[in-house]
């Protein structure tokens, strides 16, 4: 089969269920020597990477996913066996979309990158980046290599919502989009304006909502991939060209996952390695930590439909590896340690909105002077966050806290609408280490708490270090800690369980947060010499 890259997506709006019943599927054989053979565990990625569209670029496996208000935006993972992922780069290198994405009198949570695209053109050997922002036009973004630099290469006005971007064999670019009524758009030779759009299938009330497009060409054939948020999946079938008619097919609905406690697999697109075999990832929910994805086999019928490879009526917690090549090197792990050497931050981190970037550096560690005057962690600018790598993961911080100044706070956050943190307050010549509970917003996210101090205790000299545990396994609230020591050898617990709320309305899951904010007056900072996640 040969394939024009689009890709593929997974989705956002959905109600975690926990999944039951049967997917339409080939079961794979079970038994001794099934079990025997080599096997890789999903979910693949225990972090949160939700709206994932994934190709092969030659022996390359490269993914996109939605980072919502975080910055830099739309992260590039890489891989070489579809198990082992790194992150290589971010395809938009600033929320430069108006001045809430900068803490400026507005913000930007649960907006910014939505479901979108990663495209390659062997034409010009280019990578593109593609989505909608605010539901007010679409951006493009290109490069040469994934790790950049990315550049703006054109906006359009059409907002191409749950975008999937298909390069066809004669290099024509089309763009898939839309909820329930799904449409087509061919865009310029250089990409840079529309040239039509057309409406091309509306979806039946049956069936209810479908979005999250991805855009394939396979054999001739033209495939719309779509989710039903949160518990199906479907695709678009078209003999007669991009702009149809389609017919529709249900891949999946109500299957089990691989993770307990998790969501149906959805909202994902499909990859072919290198021997001809074919795989469907997607993610699946698994509040308080995210969107995980996770990996299966898939087959096609003889009329040329896909069908997901099923384990006892589930989607698989285990698989055969997948036949490719033996990777040229090991990819650099999303855990371990940093410490902010160089002269740039590593790709695994992102900040809360767009930074100033006046107010931090790196090199010796990462010094974080303060940014903001305020008493509320949601507007304070320049926290710097990290995902947490399940099921559960420990955050370790070396702080330097000798140029605080009165009023100043600073720590390490579980930070989502609803957080908490261990910190220092610096008040009246006085430093303490604190736990903070108490961090709330509503549906509309605004700020309805700001925090309550539940623990603290006097901290002398000038560095501390402060962890953070997070249990982020699904399907209930799950407690995080707080402790810290003076030798970074002895932890003491400071302060009671914080619960880490399960609801999927944030759509970004949990993460550990690096802050330092002011709520007098600005010029004090502070200098984190070392972090590691470490997992059990």
């Amino acid at each position: 089969m040969d394939l024009s890259w689009s890709h593929h997506a997974l989705s956002r709006r959905r109600t975690l269920a926990a999944a039951t019943g049967l997917a339409a599927g080939a079961l794979l054989p079970t038994g001794p020597a099934f079990a025997a053979a080599a096997q890789y565990t999903n979910p693949v990625i225990w972090q949160d990477f939700a709206d994932i569209d994934v190709m092969r670029v030659g022996d390359t496996y490269y993914a996109s996913a939605s980072t919502m208000h975080y910055s830099p935006g739309a992260p590039v993972l890489r891989s070489y066996d579809l198990m082992n992922w790194e992150i290589a780069g971010h395809a938009v290198p600033a929320l430069d979309f108006g001045a809430k994405y900068d803490l400026n009198g507005a913000r930007g949570y649960v907006r910014g990158i939505w479901a979108s695209s990663l495209a390659y053109r062997p034409s010009n050997r280019t990578f593109y980046w593609l989505g909608q922002i605010d539901f007010a036009r679409t951006y493009l973004y290109t490069a040469t290599a994934v790790e950049g630099p990315w550049s703006r290469l054109t906006t359009i006005s059409t907002p191409y919502y749950d975008a999937g971007l298909l390069v066809d064999t004669d290099d024509t670019l089309y763009v898939a989009y839309g909820n329930t009524t799904i449409s087509v758009a061919q865009l310029s030779r250089d990409g840079r304006t529309q040239v039509r759009t057309q409406e091309v299938f509306r979806t039946p009330s049956s069936v209810g909502t479908l979005e999250g497009a991805r855009f394939y060409k396979i054999n001739g054939q033209y495939y719309i991939f779509l989710t039903r948020p949160a518990n199906g999946q479907y695709i678009l079938k078209s003999s007669n060209g991009p702009f149809g008619p389609y017919t529709m097919r249900q891949v999946l609905l109500d299957l089990r996952g691989p993770i307990p406690g998790g969501g149906v697999p959805h909202q994902g697109g499909l990859v072919r390695t290198q021997s001809g075999a074919w795989y469907y990832m997607a993610f699946v929910d698994a509040y308080p930590g995210g969107r995980m994805p996770a990996l299966a086999p898939v087959t096609w019928t003889a009329d040329g439909w896909p069908v997901v490879q099923l384990v006892d009526g589930a989607w698989g917690t285990t698989y055969p590896l997948p036949a490719v090549p033996t990777p040229p090197r090991q990819v650099t792990p999303m855990t371990g340690v940093d410490t902010f050497d160089g002269t740039s931050l590593k790709p695994r981190w992102e900040w809360n909105h767009n930074p100033d970037n006046t107010r931090w550096s790196v090199g010796n560690g990462l010094t974080l002077r303060t940014a903001t005057v305020t008493h509320d962690l949601y507007w304070a600018r320049n926290t710097l966050t990290h995902r947490i790598q399940g099921p559960t993961s420990t955050a370790t911080v070396q702080l330097d806290h000798s140029a605080m100044r009165d009023g100043d706070r600073a720590g390490l956050a579980l930070l989502r609408d609803s957080s908490a943190w261990i910190g220092l307050k610096r008040d009246g010549g006085a430093t303490r280490v604190v736990t903070v509970t108490g961090l709330t917003m509503d549906g509309n996210w605004n700020t309805t708490g700001t925090g309550t101090e539940v623990a603290s205790a006097p901290v002398s000299g000038g560095r501390v270090w402060l962890r953070a545990n997070a249990d982020i396994r699904p399907g209930a609230p799950r407690p995080g800690t707080f402790s810290y020591s003076t030798d970074g050898i002895t932890f003491t617990r400071l302060g009671p369980a914080f619960s880490m709320g399960n609801d999927w309305r944030f759509f970004m899951g949990y993460r550990f947060a690096l802050f330092n904010h002011a709520t007098q007056a600005l010029g004090g900072g502070v200098r984190v010499t070392r972090f590691e996640v470490s997992t059990p």
